[in-house]
């Protein structure tokens, strides 16, 4: 299977599919191409230290290129990508989010980096986590393929929040790669049924 990861900022979502691509427990799984926004994105870095094909896109050029690339994977990672994916596309390719919190709560337009980690704080929930799911038109809405859940503390801070959940995002993404690669699943009434 393989994979273009399209990442905006750090890439240690990028990083831990790497890893667990190295390590073998992604098995029959590449990464073909590394897309961002942000020419200098440290996910751009990691994938120059790991040879793999990278693509810088700007928002006249955007639709173009990501089509592009499209064509020639299996599956599109969105990961820490902050643009959205033209409707034209998502209907072309199965593409995967990692959102910060448990959706439904704290999703949609907008709801991206610390503002969700202030509103979950804000909220009062004891518990928050993170959601794979895939992508369509309604931002955020998608079937959800796994979901992973930690601990809200009484001290923390949204940076807090949002450090503590990276290490389950990493999880949560490879897992997601993973289940989708075995290709035994359905998709019923927006809700993923794995065999």
């Amino acid at each position: 299977m393989k994979l273009a990861v399209l990442a905006s900022g750090e890439g240690t979502n990028l990083q831990a599919i790497i890893d667990s691509i190295n390590s073998g427990y992604l098995t029959n799984v590449s990464i073909k191409y590394v897309v961002s926004d942000k020419g200098n994105a440290k996910a751009v870095m990691r994938a120059k230290n790991n040879n793999i094909n990278i693509i810088i896109i700007n928002k006249q050029d955007m639709v173009e290129k990501l089509r592009t690339v499209f064509r020639e994977v299996d599956l599109v990672v969105l990961a820490g990508f902050l643009k959205i994916i033209p409707p034209e596309l998502i209907r072309e390719k199965l593409i995967i989010n990692l959102h910060p919190s448990l959706l439904p709560l704290f999703g949609g337009m907008g709801m991206y980096g610390l503002k969700v980690h202030e509103e979950v704080i804000k909220s009062g929930m004891k518990v928050s986590g993170c959601t794979v799911h895939i992508v369509t038109e309604s931002v955020d809405n998608g079937p959800i393929i796994i979901q992973k859940c930690i601990d809200v503390r009484d001290d923390d801070t949204p940076e807090s929040l949002q450090n503590r959940l990276h290490k389950v995002e990493h999880e949560a993404i490879v897992e997601a790669i993973k289940k989708l690669g075995e290709n035994n699943y359905k998709i019923v009434n927006n809700k993923i049924i794995f065999s």
